[in-house]
């Protein structure tokens, strides 16, 4: 048993630790999003006349929005946690989408990009898009570890490239004409499809990051990295496993999204960066590092849904939207200092 997991077992088994456990973090969260839909139910019927949370089609929308974003979410969580930041994930997922659609296509579409790449079995741009996304993920984690470049430097600079290439791969041409066996990929089950592969995604890293040597190890270098180095982690090894994965899970949300909407452009995925990063901190991830659950996470891509269905369901303008958004991801970002500053003083 190596000193890290000698630590926190210690920490685990003491009773004065159990006596200061609290309501988890989740719960809380939770309860603002049961308080949000509410307040948009009551505000729905005295301006609208409608109910905001009985229309079955809006929640719908609401999820497979979602889905996307939180699939997102997740990789960009393990990313935070490490104690870094990916600003590169939208134009990873217009890079992914635009190279794997070209895979995607129909014979019998009008506009084929590449005639000898048709009517392949789905599992084949499916693999290209995981694969692009991984490569861009596992660029980003060499960067940062053999570079020593800060995260936002390095994948600042992947978001730049992976949108010109995104936009040289086909000169900004769409991409559409899917065959039914890709497409099923976004609308299959009643297109609760994406839905049900962001919950599959959900829990298997809520359980890699609870339960696994992995999780111990990522969360241990956001903690502290020189205790993480003294315990025998290998950090740069660690942190572009983690930086792939999080590309990886970029790759499948770029996949889930044009099968969805059965086209690929070089624009999709603008600002999905910053709506995956608010997820993640909405949802109690802690900009330090070190701190936050794939739980957690979840609900904060939900809460962010729930909020921009109903600004629209209020018939807000969207530029009042986007400055609202804004600052509530200042004042989670406030809330989780707050909280560091209370901790520090404490130990």
């Amino acid at each position: 048993m190596t000193t890290l997991d000698n630590t926190m077992k210690e920490v685990n088994d003491n009773p004065d630790t159990q006596k200061k456990k609290r309501i988890p973090a989740e719960v809380s969260i939770l309860l603002v999003l049961i308080g949000i839909s509410v307040m948009f139910e009551i505000l729905g019927w005295i301006f609208v006349g409608q109910s905001f949370l009985m229309n079955m089609s809006r929640l719908q929308i609401i999820i497979l929005q979602v889905s996307v974003i939180g699939i997102i979410a997740i990789g960009v969580t393990m990313v935070i946690i490490t104690g870094g930041i990916d600003l590169s994930s939208g134009s990873v997922v217009a890079m992914s989408a635009m190279i794997a659609a070209t895979f995607a296509q129909s014979s019998s579409w009008p506009k084929v990009i590449s005639p000898a790449l048709t009517d392949l079995p789905f599992f084949v741009p499916l693999m290209v898009g995981l694969t692009v996304g991984a490569l861009a993920g596992f660029v980003n984690g060499w960067l940062i570890t053999k570079t020593r470049i800060p995260p936002f430097i390095a994948t600042l600079g992947m978001m730049v490239s992976a949108r010109g290439v995104a936009r040289w791969y086909t000169d900004g041409s769409p991409v559409s004409g899917f065959t039914n066996e890709f497409a099923m990929l976004g609308n299959a089950l009643d297109r609760w499809m994406p839905v049900v592969i962001f919950i599959i995604v959900a829990i298997i890293f809520h359980v890699v990051m609870r339960y696994t040597r992995f999780g111990k190890f990522t969360y241990a270098i956001g903690a502290n990295p020189q205790a993480a180095r003294v315990s025998g982690i290998n950090i740069d090894r660690h942190l572009i496993k983690v930086y792939t994965i999080a590309g990886l899970l970029v790759g499948l949300a770029a996949m889930v999204a044009i099968a969805r909407i059965k086209t690929a452009q070089a624009g999709m995925g603008l600002m999905y960066e910053l709506d995956a990063i608010a997820a993640a901190v909405i949802g109690g991830v802690s900009l330090s590092g070190g701190r936050g659950r794939i739980a957690g996470t979840v609900i904060g891509a939900l809460i962010l849904g729930v909020m921009l269905s109903g600004f629209t369901f209020l018939r807000i303008d969207a530029y009042y939207q986007d400055i609202i958004k804004g600052a509530i991801i200042v004042v989670a970002v406030i809330i989780d200092q707050q909280r560091q500053n209370k901790r520090k003083k404490t130990t």
